[in-house]
């Protein structure tokens, strides 16, 4: 199993997708639905290409989860990454979002089949630091490094210091904090849309970070581990090429494989040297999904991952309780909803 990819994910199947006005002030990748298409027309088209990275990972032998979600006041839930982050070791995070319409995205539905499904030691849980102001985006805010555990953080009003620094002891990952910024001077809402860190590349547009000094430690940094680094433009990162993700799948015959999952744009938009690089190490993904683009996220903002290890077994009991799973609220406020099921077994 790679320490880096997660051989199983989480999508969320939102069907009434739209662009999310409560998001767009610092959101700079953002877009408007046409003018000439219904809500139901863009729901409906962002639904099919839901699907189709669902089939696509399925296809090269990813585990897939995935929720239905019915609620129309959640525009966004089809980025869970933002609400939640699993660790090897049996961990769980759950974060504190910006935007007030996003905070229900949260759901005890998710928590209680990863309890079920895979061994969960504990979940820890920021979200109550959101009457406060303190907010810190999953690995939107944060691209981990679980091999150097480093967890490389744009700043931003989505990623506060002081929460990353109570995570980054919670976790055992040391902070390292830049700013990032567009042609403009505006601020780079997340870093995961400059960022994509895996088993052997990264992909990083360090010219977006006008610190010469923390630009070098940065690249310093990923090198360490031996990872080639494709640096990426501020016109790749336009067509979401950081906003990628590392995945372990498997061949029909059981091998293992090592994807590199991204959109049709952002694979687009590399170069074939660049292409070539990731190729080295991992095979490209690339799935069209220009609906879901408008929200200003990609395929990795899709994808929670999972980096648990999954129970060997289920017994009578555990399956009831996996059953019964699907007739439980949704909803949630923060974790403590979660808690019918053992964490460990």
């Amino acid at each position: 199993m790679s320490v880096v990819a997660p051989h199983a994910v989480i999508l969320i199947r939102a069907r009434h997708f739209h662009p999310n006005p409560a998001t767009s002030i610092d959101n700079a990748f953002q877009s408007d639905a046409p003018a000439s298409e219904t809500a139901e027309e863009t729901a409906a088209k962002a639904l099919a290409e839901m699907d189709a990275v669902a089939d696509a990972l399925r296809e090269v032998g990813v585990t897939v989860h995935v929720f239905e979600d019915e609620d129309h006041t959640r525009p966004d839930s089809v980025f869970p990454n933002n609400w939640l982050s699993t660790h090897a070791g049996g961990s769980v995070a759950v974060y504190p979002m910006y935007a007030s319409n996003r905070r229900h995205e949260r759901r005890a539905d998710v928590l209680e089949m990863l309890k079920a499904r895979y061994r969960v030691q504990a979940i820890v849980d920021y979200s109550g630091l959101e009457p406060d102001g303190i907010f810190l985006e999953g690995t939107g805010a944060m691209v981990l490094d679980p091999v150097s555990r480093v967890a490389y953080t744009a700043r931003s009003h989505r990623a506060d210091t002081h929460v990353l620094e109570r995570f980054c002891t919670d976790f055992a990952y040391e902070p390292m904090v830049f700013d990032a910024v567009d042609a403009d001077g505006v601020p780079v809402y997340h870093t995961n849309v400059i960022a994509t860190i895996g088993t052997e590349v990264a992909l990083f547009a360090l010219e977006m970070l006008p610190d010469a000094r923390r630009r070098r430690e940065v690249r310093e940094r990923l090198a360490l581990t031996g990872r080639r680094i494709v640096e990426l433009t501020e016109a790749q990162v336009r067509e979401f090429a950081g906003n990628a993700v590392e995945l372990a799948g498997r061949w029909p015959d059981g091998r293992r494989r090592t994807i590199m999952a991204m959109s049709a744009r952002a694979r687009a938009s590399l170069t074939e040297e660049q292409v070539a690089v990731i190729e080295d190490s991992c095979e490209i993904v690339a799935i069209d999904i220009p609906t879901i683009e408008l929200a200003g996220g990609s395929v990795r903002c899709m994808i929670a991952g999972i980096h648990l290890d999954p129970r060997a077994a289920q017994g009578p009991e555990l399956t009831e309780a996996v059953e019964a799973i699907a007739e439980a609220p949704e909803t949630m406020d923060g974790a403590e909803a979660a808690s019918e099921l053992p964490l460990s077994a």
